[in-house]
């Protein structure tokens, strides 16, 4: 199955120059968070494939004007095809109630376990969609960019073939890894875009 990716970057490639062949075979396209809700919808009249998404730290206007025509899988375990998708979107803040899609460490790990019977029910999950990146895994420590240790658990604790994530933007660090392999988990910042193969 072939997925588009994208988050908080919106391409020019994609919403100026849109080209049909470009993403010709595209079966699903996710959404780490970041975009504008124009973005999301346009993406789902321009290309035959479901979309779903799942919240950044800036998606506050979607309380209001949500995307069209796109599905969220925030706190839910949803699934296509039979691959299961576990979204929990957000970044990390310090304190707790920042903002609207702002979680501290403990917040995000009260979330997760509000999963519990979900995973259980669902036998795990293949694929985690999060705006925040894992604890150690393509994040940037120390800084507002840092990863929940939670999210490393969870793929501990159920090895997912993916982890898709946004928020630590390519600019903030030019040596940035894009793709990580960690255990049998494939890693991927999903920043502007991105186009897989499941």
């Amino acid at each position: 199955m072939k997925i588009l990716l994208v988050s908080d970057e919106e391409s020019p490639y994609i919403w100026d120059y849109f080209d049909p062949e470009r993403f010709r075979g595209v079966e699903l396209i996710v959404s780490c968070g970041d975009l504008n809700s124009a973005y999301l919808s346009f993406l789902a009249t321009m290309i035959p494939a479901e979309v779903l998404y799942v919240h950044g730290n800036h998606d506050k206007k979607y309380l209001k004007d949500p995307p069209q025509g796109c599905t969220s899988i925030e706190d839910r375990i949803f699934v296509y095809k039979g691959i299961r998708f576990l979204g929990l979107g957000g970044s990390r803040s310090p304190r707790v109630m920042e903002g609207e899609f702002q979680f501290t460490e403990r917040q995000m790990r009260h979330r997760v376990l509000r999963r519990k019977w979900d995973l259980i029910r669902h036998r795990g999950f293949d694929v985690l969609v999060t705006h925040s990146p894992a604890n150690g895994l393509g994040d940037m420590p120390g800084t507002y960019h840092e990863g929940f240790q939670v999210f490393r658990e969870l793929i501990d604790t159920y090895q997912p073939r993916y982890h898709f994530f946004g928020h630590v933007h390519k600019r903030y660090h030019s040596n940035h890894e894009e793709i990580i392999q960690y255990g049998k988990t494939t890693l991927i910042n999903a920043c502007g875009y991105k186009i897989i193969e499941y």
